[in-house]
């Protein structure tokens, strides 16, 4: 194995640790994305190799991604390689509102299960908090899950703080931690900081998992007024300030020259390591992860970190 650029952190309060930042399989398997158009299995599985080579061990999947076929292509993946061993492997079960009993999540934990070719997950997420079923009762489930020995560690995706305590609370009546919150946090998208969410995960030892951590490639530096996002819905939330976004790619080129020579999207995501959280990029090829990867290991200055974050609300801000 090669060695591993920076070092491991720990998940929560459990006794998992991963790396810096993970690889975030979102676009793996989704025509959405352009699977099967674009990239297709053999690059997925490169991307994985490519991952692991660099030292990344935090792979997070969901069973509606690609509507299984993320599962399925990470599966694939650890098969060819040592069954996945030393992983810290992350899905989540998706509460439609026809699932309404403990039977229906079940059935979906095993699913996954079976397509991750997995005996137990690292960390299994209640994907959102819909209604109708409470979290507390989803809750009661994930505890379940844990005492069966088929989930290691829980955790809540897209979870405001209350909804959050709420989970936190449900489970320790177990004697189980709540190990993270996968929340979009980025650059140009610092909600959770407004809200005081990323604090409070701060203080109760609950990991802010970070996806979108490149805004789905705004903060690549590829993108500007001459080079719009392909994407429409990108392009309606990055519309009002694509014309200022040139001024931040700028300074995060120079930061990055800085740190002998990082990409701005490796300077986006140092930046998210700096706060606390773990980011999750996704990563459609090697290529992706190496680029990936290259964010591991060494650290912005705080006065950099501040630089890039006034940068960031000025390009944010409206107007006059």
């Amino acid at each position: 194995m090669t060695e591993t650029k920076g070092h491991s952190i720990p998940l929560g309060t459990t006794d998992l640790r991963v790396s810096e930042l993970g690889i975030g399989a979102w676009a793996w398997g989704d025509r959405m994305w352009g699977y099967g158009r674009d990239y297709g299995q053999q690059q997925v599985l490169e991307a994985f190799q490519a991952a692991r080579q660099a030292g990344v061990n935090f792979f997070d999947t969901a069973e509606v991604y690609g509507l299984g076929r993320s599962e399925r292509l990470l599966g694939a993946a650890m098969a060819r390689h040592a069954g996945g061993a030393q992983l810290v492997v992350a899905s989540k079960f998706f509460p439609f509102p026809w699932r309404l009993s403990g039977r229906a999540f079940r059935r979906a934990l095993r699913g996954s299960l079976r397509r991750l070719r997995r005996p137990s997950i690292e960390l299994y997420y209640l994907h959102w908090p819909f209604p109708p079923v409470p979290i507390e009762r989803w809750m009661e489930q994930m505890a379940w899950a844990v005492g069966e020995g088929l989930v290691q560690a829980v955790g809540v995706s897209n979870f405001n703080r209350d909804q959050m305590l709420r989970a936190r609370e449900a489970l320790a009546r177990h004697g189980i931690p709540l190990a993270a919150n996968q929340l979009p946090y980025s650059l140009l998208r610092r909600g959770i900081e407004l809200q005081g969410l990323l604090e409070t995960c701060q203080r109760e030892g609950i990991s802010v998992v970070a996806y979108s951590p490149l805004e789905q490639g705004l903060l690549t530096g590829k993108y500007g007024p001459q080079n719009p996002p392909p994407r429409s819905q990108i392009r309606r939330r990055g519309g009002a300030y694509l014309s200022r976004l040139p001024h931040l790619i700028g300074l995060m080129r120079e930061i990055g020259q800085e740190h002998g020579g990082k990409s701005p999207s490796q300077v986006a995501l140092n930046w998210a390591i700096c706060k606390g959280t773990i980011p999750i990029p996704g990563a459609k090829n090697g290529r992706q992860a190496r680029e990936n990867a290259g964010a591991m290991g060494w650290r912005l200055a705080a006065s950099q970190v501040e630089a890039l974050e006034r940068a960031a609300a000025e390009l944010l801000s409206p107007r006059r």
